[in-house]
């Protein structure tokens, strides 16, 4: 046998990746990676048995909606099921164009350009619209689709403390006035749970001339006029320069959009790398994500369900005295604050019937480890109530503190 030296130069990656394998077969309960074999609601079933799913994006509940169903069933029907290249070349469609002229009209925005994920409508439109000397400015708890995007655009990243208007302010002003600055936010922090405060970070970025960017991915639909989002939601609309987000939570599909004006619009379909070398957005989803938005504007009791589970839920957990963050939102974080605990809730939380999500540091700052639950419009009070007495039974096992059981 001949010795080659790429054999010991790619063992180290060999080992990390089969070391971390291991790692996770060694969890006899691993907390992710748990594939759903059935649905019905917000009722699903896993290996056989029956749960219910307390950590869905669905905010409104619209992916089994007979309307969006056979949209995207009669989009097949028509179209095929991919248009099988980029939108640049020989990809694009009429349907592409119809969904794009209602988010704008919806949105109140010029043009908007929708693609196939939202990660690359966020990741892209950082990596195109900021390059090398310009100043990108961003919070700390940015969506990892934004944080990548920063990198790859080569500019200077600044971070300032979350949701911190001071942190930004004195950031802004120690810069030079004259380099291109560029701001971007989620417009929900969808592990936190928080709204980005935008009637400040809009006086600021008028102030000192920034380029403001929002990613509304996780505030489409729950918040603003008919859900138009948390930019119509302050009113900040016209001083927002960019809206980026997801079809993957409220509109029950995939992929992902940029909402502005005209010209920023066309820069990125000329710019943006992942438009430019992605396949369009498939007819089913779109034909779903067209149908869900209609939907959503017709049917407006889909998101006061939402609304009120989220305001009854939230009650619960006053009364059970379990920190949630302050999350004004659908996106409600139960925090435990050690690693070790928030797998014992999780897992007892499992064992419950009750479908959730660990996340912990460094995915969330240290000491805020949390169980990451959401409230949809799917949602019953008896699933929130029984939901809630299952917290109080995995959070004793985990030897977290509770003020009331119920």
């Amino acid at each position: 046998m001949i010795f080659s030296p790429f054999l010991s130069s790619k063992k180290p990656i060999l080992e990390r990746a089969e070391n971390d394998l291991t790692t996770k077969l060694r969890l006899k309960y691993a907390p992710f990676y748990h594939a759903v074999d059935s649905v019905k609601g917000a009722q699903i079933e896993v290996d056989g048995r029956q749960m219910v799913m307390m950590s869905s994006n669905e905010y409104l509940g619209l992916s089994q909606h007979p309307k969006v169903v056979e949209a995207a069933q009669k989009a097949a029907a028509q179209w095929g099921t991919s248009s099988c290249g980029s939108r640049l070349a020989n990809g694009s469609r009429g349907y592409h164009e119809e969904l794009e002229e209602a988010m704008a009209a919806f949105l109140g925005k010029e043009a908007c350009h929708v693609l196939v994920a939202g990660y690359l409508a966020c990741q892209g439109s950082l990596a195109a619209l900021a390059q090398r000397g310009d100043a990108l400015i961003v919070d700390k708890s940015i969506h990892s689709s934004l944080w990548d995007g920063a990198q790859l655009s080569k500019a200077d990243i600044e971070r300032f403390s979350h949701g911190d208007i001071s942190s930004l302010k004195a950031l802004l002003t120690n810069l030079d006035p004259q380099q291109p600055k560029l701001i971007a936010v989620d417009g929900v922090y969808s592990m936190e749970g928080h709204l980005a405060p935008l009637p400040e970070l809009t006086e600021l970025a008028e102030k000192h001339e920034a380029f403001l960017l929002v990613d509304d991915a996780h505030g489409f639909g729950v918040f603003g006029r008919d859900g138009r989002g948390v930019c119509d939601h302050f009113g900040s609309t016209e001083k927002v320069d960019l809206i980026v987000g997801s079809f993957s939570k409220s509109l029950a599909s995939t992929g992902g959009f940029m909402a502005g004006s005209r010209g920023v619009i066309e820069y990125l379909r000329s710019n943006c790398k992942q438009i430019i070398f992605s396949a369009g957005l498939t007819p089913p989803a779109a034909a779903a994500a067209l149908a869900a938005l209609r939907v959503m504007q017709a049917e407006p009791e889909h998101r006061e369900r939402l609304l009120a589970n989220t305001a009854y839920f939230r009650s619960l957990l006053d009364q059970i005295g379990l920190d949630y963050w302050d999350s004004p939102t659908p996106a409600i974080p139960i925090v435990i604050g050690n690693k070790e605990k928030c797998y014992f809730v999780w897992k007892s939380l499992w064992d419950q019937g009750f479908f959730t999500v660990m996340s912990i540091s460094p995915g969330v700052p240290a000491g805020k480890d949390l169980i990451r639950s959401a409230v949809s419009a799917l949602h019953t009070r008896d699933d929130l109530d029984r939901f809630a007495q299952a917290l109080c039974v995995a959070c004793k096992k985990g030897g977290v503190p509770i003020r009331n059981s119920r």
